[in-house]
C-alpha cells in the first residue's frame, strides 16, 4: 500500500503591507499581510456562509462570523502568524509582524 503524501505548506505570494482583509469568494484576500508590531488586523465577511480566523499556531481566533461581521486581532509580537477558516480548511493566509 502507497503511503500519502505529506500535504504541502501553502505557497503565499509577497505579503501586502494592510490592515484589512477581505473574506470573499472562499478566500482571504490579500492572502499574505505585513503589518508593524502593534497593528491592528480587521477581518471582514463578504460571504453568504460563515468564516473563522484561526490560527495555526495554537488554533485560537474567531469565532464563526457572519455575512457582513469582522473579526479583529491586535498582533504584540514580532513573527510570521498562519491562519485557516476552520469550517473551509483549504482558505488559508498569514500576517508577517515586523518590529
Amino acid at each position: 500500500m502507497a503511503m500519502p503524501m505529506p500535504a504541502a505548506s501553502p505557497t503565499f505570494a509577497a505579503p501586502i503591507v494592510a490592515t484589512s482583509v477581505a473574506i470573499s469568494n472562499f478566500s482571504f484576500s490579500p492572502q499574505a499581510i505585513s503589518v508593524k508590531a502593534g497593528a491592528e488586523v480587521t477581518w471582514t465577511n463578504h460571504d453568504a456562509d460563515a468564516h473563522t480566523v484561526t490560527f495555526d499556531a495554537d488554533r485560537t481566533g474567531s469565532q464563526a462570523f457572519q455575512n457582513g461581521d469582522s473579526y479583529r486581532q491586535t498582533f504584540s509580537t514580532p513573527g510570521t502568524y498562519r491562519y485557516h477558516c476552520s469550517i473551509h480548511p483549504y482558505m488559508v493566509g498569514e500576517v508577517i509582524v515586523n518590529a
